[in-house]
C-alpha cells in the first residue's frame, strides 16, 4: 500500500511511478540531473537584411540589392544611425536635400535614392511615406 497526500491507496491501483512522483517534487527524486539550456532564441533579422531578403524574394537584380542597401545604409548614417521606423518623411526630404545641395548629384540618382528609400519604408517597414 502507498501513501498519498495522508490519504491511502491500493497499491494495485497507483503505479510506483506515479505514487513517487506525487510525493516528491522532481528536484528533490533526481537532484543530479542537470539540464543544460536549450539553444538561445535567435534574434530577429537585421534591418538591411530584412531589405535583401524583400529584394530577392521580388527578384531584383543583384545590382538593384547592392544600390538600394548602399543608399539605405547612407540614410541611416546620414541621421547619426538611428532606424528608419523612427524617421518618416520629414527625415527623407531633409536627406535628399542634403545630396542635391551639399552632394550635387545628378536628379537621376537623387531619384534611385528616393526608389531605395520608398521601397524600405513601403515594402519592409510597411509604412506609407505622404
Amino acid at each position: 500500500m502507498w501513501i498519498l497526500h495522508s490519504k491511502s491507496y491500493d497499491a494495485g491501483t497507483v503505479s510506483r511511478s506515479t505514487a513517487t512522483s506525487l510525493r516528491y517534487p522532481a528536484a528533490a527524486f533526481a537532484p543530479w540531473i542537470v539540464r543544460e539550456p536549450g539553444p538561445p532564441a535567435p534574434h530577429p533579422p537585421r534591418l538591411l537584411d530584412r531589405v535583401r531578403e524583400a529584394i530577392r524574394a521580388r527578384h531584383y537584380s543583384r545590382r538593384t540589392e547592392k544600390a538600394y542597401v548602399h543608399w539605405i545604409r547612407r540614410f541611416i548614417f546620414f541621421h547619426d544611425k538611428r532606424h528608419p521606423a523612427d524617421m518618416g518623411a520629414a527625415e527623407v526630404t531633409a536627406f535628399l536635400t542634403s545630396l542635391a545641395v551639399r552632394d550635387k548629384v545628378a536628379a537621376s540618382t537623387q531619384n534611385q535614392a528616393l526608389s531605395a528609400l520608398l521601397f524600405l519604408y513601403r515594402e519592409v517597414l510597411g509604412v506609407e511615406l505622404p
